[in-house]
């Protein structure tokens, strides 16, 4: 069958590998990690937090943190889910994550959500007086204090935490406890309990 010379055939753009096979560009791009805020839904239940980190120590998602409380529904929790990944791994823990009985919806929140975390910082209690005035700076307050430690608390973003503790260093910091983001969206927009029931 007559057919165009070898020199005239069309041939696919793209490196092949050593058995000759074309490398897809796409497959073979890098994707830069990101952070991603993800808020899960789930049956307020003795193991759910244990099932929903295992899974993600199986799939070894990078977890910047992991907060979980009850929310208006007494039957459910809501967990809020920092983590860091390239562009695969974000989608695949959001999917993963569905597949878990006890998660009745999971959503990624835009970079324009609300998102709040607390920290207590002990510092050397020798000058009070400033630690205050510092504690006041960033909204906060002192809750405990002693001859030889003050612990303040602050609230915010977690731009806003970082900044408090390095303020705080020139009190020689002693301990400090930060409980990772709880996120919601600014929008009038909530999860549905129901959203995912007949998946479970």
């Amino acid at each position: 069958m007559p057919g165009p010379a070898p020199d005239q055939r069309m041939r696919p753009e793209g490196r092949r590998n050593t058995q000759g096979i074309r490398i897809d560009p796409e497959a073979e791009a890098t994707h830069e990690p990101r952070m991603a805020v993800l808020s899960a839904l789930v049956k307020h239940e003795p193991g759910v937090l244990s099932e929903v980190s295992s899974l993600f120590s199986r799939r070894q998602f990078n977890i910047e943190s992991l907060t979980v409380g009850p929310t208006q529904d007494g039957d459910t929790a809501r967990m809020t889910i920092v983590i860091e990944e390239p562009e695969p791994g974000v989608q695949q823990a959001k999917k993963q994550l569905r597949k878990l009985i006890p998660v009745i919806d999971v959503e990624e929140l835009e970079s324009a959500a609300m998102r709040r975390e607390l920290a207590l910082i002990k510092v050397a209690g020798d000058r009070p007086g400033d630690v205050q005035a510092v504690a006041e700076m960033y909204g906060g307050d002192a809750v405990d204090a002693s001859k030889d430690a003050v612990t303040v608390e602050i609230t915010g973003s977690k731009q806003k935490i970082d900044a408090a503790i390095e303020a705080f260093e020139q009190f020689d910091v002693l301990e400090i406890v930060r409980t990772g983001a709880a996120a919601l969206e600014r929008s009038s927009k909530t999860m549905d309990s129901t959203t995912m029931e007949s998946d479970n």
